[in-house]
């Protein structure tokens, strides 16, 4: 039985709460979020595991669903009603276990050197043992444990861990033959990250070449 003070959470519920907790740290002047931002948001091709193809009613009944449960709160400022999570206060955690929560939330199990590089824009930690820090109060909260340490992977050096706003957390039944060939999802973001960095390097030399035009070399 779960020890949250609501039910189990849906994998899209987890997503838009995720999603809102990071929009909220890296772009606060746009923040709440609108529903279509908030759905290019679940959508998006990078930093997301598993990558989701949400439609607006799918989010819009998740939305509804969070609402009753108070996680998150709607406000109608202006013409277009905008969303903020509620999901810190629910849990009564720290900007910085919500920051670990946040990646796990839209990155899947990750070691705490993930976690720590994969936060960064969230909050900047000052070393590995400090994630470890938060994630092992994240773990041992009187209230319930929020997140889980899941079993070292054949190969591994490190063990990853999991949120736990959805129920136990799946483990792999072969881990070594995942470890060896990505899943569909895995691939599809290793291609969108390869693309994303081939579009930031080719912005680099546009701008290299502007600069040695504008020095004569």
């Amino acid at each position: 039985m779960s020890n949250l003070p609501f039910p189990e959470l849906s994998p899209v519920e987890i997503r838009i709460l995720g999603v809102l907790a990071e929009k909220q740290r890296t772009v606060p002047d746009t923040y709440p979020l609108s529903l279509n931002t908030l759905m290019s948001g679940c959508n998006q091709k990078t930093s997301r595991d598993p990558i989701m193809e949400l439609s607006e009613s799918d989010i819009a009944e998740a939305l509804d669903t969070l609402r009753q449960r108070t996680l998150v709160i709607e406000s109608s400022g202006g013409r277009v009603a905008r969303y903020a999570h509620n999901l810190d206060r629910t849990l009564q955690i720290p900007p910085q276990s919500l920051a670990v929560m946040t990646t796990l939330m839209l990155r899947g199990p990750q070691t705490a050197g993930e976690i720590r590089l994969n936060s960064e824009r969230l909050h900047r930690f000052s070393d590995i043992s400090s994630v470890e820090g938060f994630l092992n109060e994240l773990a041992e909260r009187s209230a319930g444990a929020l997140v889980k340490e899941l079993p070292r992977q054949p190969g591994s050096r490190e063990n990853r861990w999991a949120h736990l706003l959805g129920g136990e957390p799946v483990v792999e039944a072969s881990a070594t033959n995942q470890d060896a060939v990505p899943s569909g999802s895995e691939m599809t973001r290793l291609k969108a990250e390869v693309a994303e960095l081939r579009d930031t390097v080719s912005s680099l030399q546009a701008q290299l070449e502007h600069i040695k035009r504008e020095l004569g070399i």
